[in-house]
């Protein structure tokens, strides 16, 4: 039999417990530390061979040990704790959950005894030194991404961008895609994923940069061109500023309804509504007298606050208001604060306002 086989057998488990209850009651910091080692090498000789229920016997010991250990020491623990796969579940959380990184970053970073749900509920109230760990593990499954693309900063963001174990929601997706402006290094790394939606992907390329763009272009298998084509030729019409059809067929649309008297507020909420964003579009900028470009950069782009200014300049009802903010964005949906913040906005700010500031973006768009 194993030393360790032996040490979890009833006798020598109660001779354990008994040595344990002594060194923690001895109130020497010394003792409990020499004891703690004792029992983490012990189990460590024979990890592999042992059965879930031997390691619990070692489970029950070593969190009684580590109730009054110093930091340095757990440290030193959760190191030759985190590779171990049966590692014991209850002291890994432990470390995990503690707020010193030295102790908790080995094992967030490594231990498979973590489940999801134990890396979802630490990244949602750890601090940042955590989420880093979190993000360099081998596997993240997408409730854990989500978290962590929602707290994390530039270092979580980019670890997560380049770990081919992690796995994204769609809207996940969508969030990475829109972290990626004006960062050349994260647009590579998220455009070399082999998993980003083919939409996303155009998404992410129309934002790139030339140099990038050719860069991710060149990385397209063979095999996908074909499904690309489409995503490249509305890249090319977006960056040589080829009028997007859409905005054509709405555009004869909305004239259409403008010359039977039917462009109203109801007929934009409805479209709204129904997601047909370049009809709303087309339709507030007819009213506004406004070109059309300028309103589509304002109801496609990151600001809702910019929205309420289109929809003043032209006094759409607030209804109108709420419909558009809700739907214009279908993967990033605004939550119930962000609706009330913009009431309340909306409600102070002025037509007369919202027309000269209308103005002021369509001569800053031609002189651009």
């Amino acid at each position: 039999m194993s030393t360790a086989n032996a040490y979890t057998s009833n006798e020598s488990q109660d001779t354990l417990i008994a040595e344990l209850e002594t060194a923690v009651r001895s109130g020497s910091s010394e003792v409990r530390v020499k004891k703690l080692r004792e029992v983490t090498s012990l189990f460590l000789v024979d990890a592999a061979s042992l059965t879930e229920e031997q390691v619990k016997v070692f489970d029950d010991v070593l969190c009684k040990l580590t109730a009054r250990i110093e930091t340095k020491v757990l440290a030193e623990l959760g190191q030759r704790l985190a590779p171990i796969d049966n590692a014991p579940v209850e002291t890994i959380k432990r470390l995990a959950w503690n707020e010193a990184i030295t102790v908790a970053g080995p094992v967030l970073a490594q231990s498979t005894r973590l489940t999801t749900s134990d890396l979802t509920q630490i990244a949602e109230v750890r601090g940042q030194a955590h989420l880093v760990a979190i993000s360099k593990r081998e596997a993240l499954e997408s409730p854990v991404t989500d978290v962590l693309l929602k707290r994390g900063e530039r270092e979580v963001i980019h670890n997560l961008a380049t770990n081919a174990g992690a796995k994204f929601s769609e809207a996940g997706y969508a969030s990475l895609v829109e972290m990626t402006g004006g960062d050349e290094i994260l647009s590579e790394a998220v455009g070399s994923r082999g998993d980003i939606p083919l939409r996303l992907l155009r998404d992410l390329l129309a934002r790139a940069t030339e140099a990038v763009r050719a860069k991710l272009l060149a990385m397209i298998p063979e095999e996908k061109r074909e499904q690309l084509a489409q995503i490249l030729s509305d890249i090319h019409k977006a960056v040589t500023g080829a009028k997007d059809g859409r905005y054509e067929n709405a555009e004869k649309t909305i004239r259409a309804l403008q010359a039977v008297g039917k462009l109203h507020d109801k007929t934009i909420c409805d479209f709204a509504r129904s997601g047909q964003l370049p009809e709303v579009i087309v339709a507030v900028a007819l009213l506004a007298s406004s070109k059309i470009e300028v309103v589509r950069d304002i109801l496609n782009g990151d600001r809702n606050d910019a929205v309420l200014i289109p929809c003043k300049a032209v006094n759409l009802r607030w209804e109108t208001v709420e419909q558009i903010l809700r739907n214009r964005q279908p993967l990033k949906p605004v939550s119930e604060q962000i609706v009330e913040l913009a009431r309340n906005d909306y409600r102070r700010l002025t037509a007369e306002t919202a027309q000269k500031t209308l103005r002021f973006l369509q001569v800053k768009a031609v002189v651009k």
